[in-house]
């Protein structure tokens, strides 16, 4: 589908959009027109609401709200302008005022929830590898190939590539995503992955097999490329 396509590079450049210079005065604002993506900022961490693909939207999703982390004291949305640096307390779509909380059992450096929606985090300054950016040790149910055109699930990871893809995800280092894209490194053939988290929860993940690089800047090992050729393989059979 051209939305589901269109959904995934909005998200992918959401982090380079919401990093430019702030706009202390909001007089004319917006003043242009700028396709947001369904995130919000607190405690330093941007994260996004990951969409259900089409073929799963009733998969079932179990969470229980912790305790309130803040509130949302900026819709951007119809009021920021292009250069505003997202800021704790920032949201696209949520209204001011929308209570943000944890969800008992999970990080909330992972996974918070707001307007009973579950944002995953997307951008970590503190967050050096991938595994800090995603801490989900023992918390991961699944991993699956999506497809291309729609997102449905196409393919499950067996449990022993699972195990193996984690172990070596974690230990990735992040780069600067606006560098790799500068050289090259988000270009090609892209493979979407989906990490399912024992909650229900879908993390999503584009991978570049030319590349051997994720969106989140981190740029995968011979493990990873091993158990993602592996996969891609008995997919094929």
């Amino acid at each position: 589908m051209k939305i589901f396509n269109k959904m995934i590079f909005i998200s992918v450049f959401a982090m380079l959009l919401s990093a430019c210079s702030n706009s202390i005065s909001l007089k004319g604002c917006p003043d242009a027109e700028i396709e947001w993506v369904d995130m919000l900022m607190i405690d330093d961490i941007k994260y996004e609401h990951h969409y259900p693909e089409p073929a799963n939207e009733n998969l079932p999703i179990t969470i229980e709200k912790g305790r309130e982390l803040g509130k949302v004291t900026y819709e951007m949305s119809d009021n920021a302008c292009s250069n505003h640096k997202m800021q704790n307390g920032d949201a696209a779509f949520l209204k001011e005022g929308t209570n943000i909380y944890e969800i008992k059992g999970y990080p909330t450096s992972l996974i918070v929830a707001a307007n009973d929606v579950v944002y995953v985090a997307n951008t970590n300054k503190k967050a050096k590898t991938a595994g800090e950016l995603y801490p989900m040790d023992k918390l991961v149910n699944n991993i699956y190939i999506q497809s291309t055109e729609d997102g449905k699930r196409i393919h499950t990871f067996s449990q022993s590539s699972k195990d193996k893809f984690l172990a070596a995800f974690y230990d990735l280092k992040l780069e600067d995503v606006q560098s790799l894209i500068d050289v090259g490194k988000l270009e090609g053939t892209r493979l979407f992955l989906e990490i399912e988290l024992n909650n229900g929860v879908s993390i999503r993940l584009l991978y570049w097999g030319d590349s051997n690089t994720f969106h989140i800047g981190a740029i995968g090992n011979d493990e990873i490329k091993e158990v993602i050729n592996e996969e891609l393989t008995n997919l094929n059979k």
